[in-house]
């Protein structure tokens, strides 16, 4: 008789009078019913806080060592990239799962990195062989063996550059370089989408012509925030000092408005 998820709604009850209330009685161990306790406050109510989130996502990778990143991520109301960033800093055993349970309960292979390869290799000894049964051999989908055939015929690499780089970045943190950096931008970027999400729900933007100026502008630079890095590779190197030049001003101009609303603020107190 544990309350998971709706004390405050027992208490409302409770100085009401009431005697009785309808529940939903779930049965499970300690693992899932935490799991259900953060599924649970991150749908509705008080929501949870960016570090409880973190720290639910944490102990269900411990607990759930199988669960996909976004399988977990979809449990705490994280980005499955955050999630991701998480489980590459965590040690243990955890590390040395080869595959995880996604969303839809099928058992996926944490990289097809290796089975692209593989495929690539079968691929070149036997060009006889069927898409069917590379993919079974290489233990990929045919879906991807597909892929890798398609690479192949173009003179590509097997392996999109993403996964490569995915897997390169995973070598840095295994030798300690660049993994705090980049789980605190993760972390910075999640901070911001709730935020944004917030301000899109404040009625006092929404109904107001620059409000809805604000909150598109604000969209606006949250999309290039998501993509930047893309972004600052597509500058050619002629024009490289100046497009940096452009940022660092409208950086400068953001701060000032920073500073122009606090100010505001403390006017106004």
């Amino acid at each position: 008789m544990r309350v998971i998820d709706g004390m405050h709604r027992l208490q409302a009850a409770r100085l009401r009078g009431q005697e009785k209330i309808a529940v939903w009685f779930f049965s499970g161990d300690e693992r899932d019913t935490f799991v259900l306790a953060v599924r649970a406050n991150v749908n509705h109510g008080l929501p949870l806080s960016l570090a409880d989130r973190i720290v639910a996502s944490s102990r269900i990778m411990s607990s759930h060592p199988e669960w996909s990143d976004r399988a977990i991520a979809a449990t705490t109301g994280l980005a499955h990239q955050t999630v991701g960033e998480i489980r590459r800093r965590a040690t243990g055993e955890n590390d040395r799962l080869h595959a995880r349970v996604g969303r839809d309960g099928r058992v996926r292979p944490v990289s097809t990195a290796a089975g692209r390869i593989l495929a690539g290799e079968l691929m070149k000894r036997d060009p006889t062989l069927s898409l069917r049964q590379v993919a079974k051999a290489a233990g990929i989908s045919p879906g991807t063996a597909r892929d890798v055939r398609n690479r192949m015929r173009r003179g590509e690499n097997p392996v999109p550059l993403r996964q490569r780089r995915a897997s390169e970045h995973g070598r840095e943190q295994q030798r300690g370089t660049g993994g705090d950096q980049e789980l605190a931008r993760h972390m910075e970027d999640e901070d911001v989408a709730s935020v944004l999400l917030a301000l899109r729900k404040d009625p006092s933007l929404r109904f107001s012509e620059k409000g809805r100026a604000l909150l598109r502008l604000l969209d606006v630079h949250a999309a290039f925030v998501e993509r930047s890095r893309i972004f600052a590779e597509a500058v050619p190197p002629h024009c490289a000092h100046l497009v940096a030049d452009v940022a660092q001003q409208y950086a400068a101009t953001w701060q000032r408005f920073a500073e122009d609303i606090r100010r505001c603020r403390q006017a106004s107190a």
